[in-house]
């Protein structure tokens, strides 16, 4: 697995389909970034954490599944309809929440015993959503599958996600600790929203990870 050919192949795909994926998953992102940015202005500050990522749940995996089913279908040659995807992403709200949900809680669990579990966590559960998505699997079957399919592959794997989402962080880290825009609603909301769509990069990364994975016998 040559994680810079991965991380290659994939921006080459995410710039030639910026337009399509931001048709399908940016009003999406949008309606989040508005709905978080309510929760945030109603909650009390010590619990404004929990709220939103209980609110990301209505909107994360809607738009979530239409992209791996988009990246699916571009990778066989297929055009699909944005609309086709998000009412197969609807009928796979369910389980995806519920797989998010999970996720979400075991890697904030393990980044709670010095940060170090939680980031291993994250790299072994990365699949999940592909495994849920394109075969089928329970939440829990694409947890532990997830689990299987990421062994002898933990570092080029880790690699690629830090060099995606690292900068990422670093800029919401920011935008949070900035008194300007936390006083500029909009001004956060654009950051906010723009920052979540460059998050789908790591989507296509995982992706493209994923179907090598796949295509590789299994490492003991």
């Amino acid at each position: 697995m040559n994680m810079l050919s991965a991380l290659r192949d994939s921006w080459y795909f995410f710039s030639h389909n910026l337009a399509a994926i931001a048709r399908l998953c940016l009003p999406l992102i949008v309606l989040e970034g508005l709905l978080l940015q309510q929760v945030t202005s109603l909650v009390a500050a010590e619990s404004a954490t929990l709220w939103r990522l209980l609110a990301g749940l209505l909107f994360y995996p809607l738009y979530s599944a239409a992209l791996i089913l988009f990246l699916d279908a571009r990778s066989q040659g297929l055009q699909p309809r944005a609309l086709d995807l998000l009412a197969a992403s609807l009928r796979l709200w369910p389980s995806f929440a519920l797989l998010a949900g999970l996720t979400t809680l075991a890697i904030l669990l393990g980044a709670s015993l010095f940060v170090l579990p939680g980031i291993w966590l994250m790299v072994k559960l990365a699949f999940a959503e592909y495994l849920l998505v394109l075969r089928g699997l329970s939440p829990m079957k694409a947890l532990h599958d997830s689990f299987q399919l990421s062994n002898g592959y933990f570092w080029p794997m880790l690699g690629c996600i830090l060099i995606v989402m690292l900068p990422l962080w670093l800029l919401d880290g920011w935008s949070q600790s900035n008194a300007i825009l936390a006083d500029n609603a909009l001004a956060s909301l654009l950051l906010d929203c723009a920052s979540r769509f460059l998050q789908l990069f790591s989507s296509v990364v995982l992706f493209r990870l994923f179907m090598l994975r796949s295509a590789q016998p299994e490492v003991e």
